[in-house]
């Protein structure tokens, strides 16, 4: 097919005047539909995705395993724990900034790389210390290439099923989480070890356990480097014949068709004539200072009225939600054991439970044994179970909401995911048996997994292309916060009482849910 009226396209409503050049990048991935390159697409970000889930689930469970080869007191198995969450804190603003800037691609393909050495890096570890910089930069590295790899996604996709297709990748989230779990059954339940020099480097189970767990990254980082850049990006950067040549190849890819079929076929060529004398006198100038000084000017109108009161709402929702999130998903394995070892009649609520093993605990740190032999405790089958249900049942919301965002709308489900966190949180303070704590567990976690991924949906649907990855990053960023200070928080409330930290968390959501009936929705 040759040139085509764009003004005059099927689908494009405004009659009156000619589309955007982002309008038409929509319009073309419509063209393009949904087919092999999209599946390609997801299952890359799959690896993407179990990146992220492995940084900071392996360290959970390397803890009981390494703390005699590392001789790790409880607060430096704390420390270790919070470790990626402080690297992830520190670089997301910046890459989110300098990826709206030079690309999605460059930062997520670089970041797994720098991912996977690290991993193998802390496999290597030999002592505690070593272990603590490398869990930092697998923090910082993660975060460089998640929130480039939720853009670049959104962006590969039109506005008709970029929400159910931004749903069902965020779902491999809690594959992922199923996936890990099963991965360090099977091999940390095992007793590997070798020794080399004599005995000076020394290779435990949980070694060889963070060399297979780099093989996510090393995946992730191959398959992201044979997928193209943004379009979108190519457009902003006012790249358009590269821009083109991608949608050609996902409608060649998608559709079997030769690309003169595809209607946008010539999409640009009057800008690439009309901009050819200008690129030329001001070639010189396209440095990084320059592309720097343009980013800076493009992501002004973001603390703007009304998009940074927008942004400071999201970041509020994002922060509350990310607390409750990851202070119930990583306090669980505990308070499962407690469940677990606890010896009396039925009937008995959570919180009694707990009660009982804090107090145990305190009585117990008035009578220090010195001479006691560290022998470590390998987590029994129980804890992988357990963790397995709960990555399964998170599976579920999702399957439900992409079914149902399209009629319901994003923003009715964040304020319902909200109040279903605040019943299944306060019902935990309740829970008499096993079974009813792996359940509100599993029910308070995948829920509020949800609605993690619909603030995110909402922004990249609010924010345009030129600033949209850097605010995921501040969203996350700001999200990242809330967990490091939950999870400092929780056993310091602990200590006041079991009720504590339940009522504090619901009503943390509480608040949530206020705040999401003024969240903003695009008007299409």
């Amino acid at each position: 097919m040759g040139d085509v009226d764009l003004q005059r396209m099927p689908g494009n409503e405004e009659s009156n005047k000619a589309p955007t050049a982002m309008q038409e990048v929509n319009l073309a991935l419509k063209e393009c539909g949904l087919g092999v390159f999209h599946i390609r697409l997801l299952c890359t970000s799959f690896f993407g995705i179990a990146c992220g889930v492995a940084v900071l689930n392996s360290t959970p469970y390397i803890l009981p395993v390494a703390e005699c080869d590392l001789n790790m007191s409880l607060l430096e198995k704390g420390v270790l724990n919070a470790m990626p969450f402080l690297g992830m804190v520190l670089i997301s603003v910046v890459a989110g900034f300098l990826t709206d800037i030079f690309g999605r691609k460059n930062f997520i393909v670089g970041g797994f790389t720098g991912l996977f050495v690290f991993t193998v890096i802390s496999g290597t570890s030999q002592t505690y210390s070593v272990l603590v910089v490398c869990k930092f930069f697998e923090g910082l590295l993660s975060a460089t290439s998640f929130a480039p790899m939720i853009s670049l996604t959104s962006e590969f996709c039109h506005s008709d099923v970029r929400d159910r297709v931004m749903l069902f990748q965020s779902s491999f989230a809690a594959i992922s989480q199923v996936a890990i779990a099963l991965q360090s059954w099977g091999i940390l339940t095992q007793h590997w070890e070798q020794s080399y020099f004599e005995g000076i480097f020394v290779l435990h189970t949980w070694n060889f356990y963070l060399f297979i767990m780099s093989l996510w990254s090393l995946t992730a980082a191959g398959l992201y480097a044979f997928l193209p850049e943004s379009p979108k990006y190519y457009v902003t950067q006012k790249r358009y014949d590269e821009a083109r040549d991608i949608l050609i190849k996902i409608y060649k890819q998608n559709t079997g068709k030769e690309a003169d079929t595809f209607p946008y076929n010539n999409v640009w060529k009057d800008k690439k004539t009309q901009e050819v004398e200008e690129s030329s006198v001001h070639s010189s100038s396209k440095s990084f200072g320059h592309m720097l000084s343009t980013g800076l000017y493009n992501i002004k109108p973001m603390f703007h009225r009304p998009r940074g009161l927008h942004l400071l709402l999201f970041c509020t929702m994002n922060f509350c939600t990310m607390l409750l999130y990851n202070v119930i998903r990583l306090w669980f394995p505990q308070l499962s054991t407690i469940v677990e070892h606890y010896n009396s009649d039925d009937n008995q609520d959570l919180c009694v439970m707990i009660d009982a093993y804090t107090n145990d605990l305190s009585a117990r740190s008035l009578n220090v044994t010195i001479n006691e032999v560290c022998v470590p405790t390998v987590s029994g089958k129980e804890t992988y179970i357990n963790t397995v249900i709960l990555g399964s049942i998170c599976i579920a919301p999702y399957i439900i909401t992409s079914v149902l965002v399209g009629k319901v709308g994003k923003k009715n489900l964040y304020i319902a995911c909200s109040l279903i966190t605040v019943g299944a949180t306060l019902g935990l303070r309740w829970a008499s048996s096993r079974i009813g704590v792996v359940a509100l567990f599993s029910f308070d976690v995948s829920i509020a997994q949800m609605a993690k991924s619909l603030n995110q949906a909402l922004v990249v649907e609010l924010f345009p292309t030129t600033m949209r990855t850097l605010s995921v990053a501040m969203v996350m960023t700001v999200g990242r916060i809330g967990s490091l200070v939950g999870n400092v928080l929780f056993p310091v409330l602990l200590n006041m009482g079991c009720v504590v930290p339940f009522y504090t968390l619901t009503g943390i959501m509480i608040g949530t849910t206020l705040l999401s009936l003024v969240t903003p929705v695009k008007k299409t």
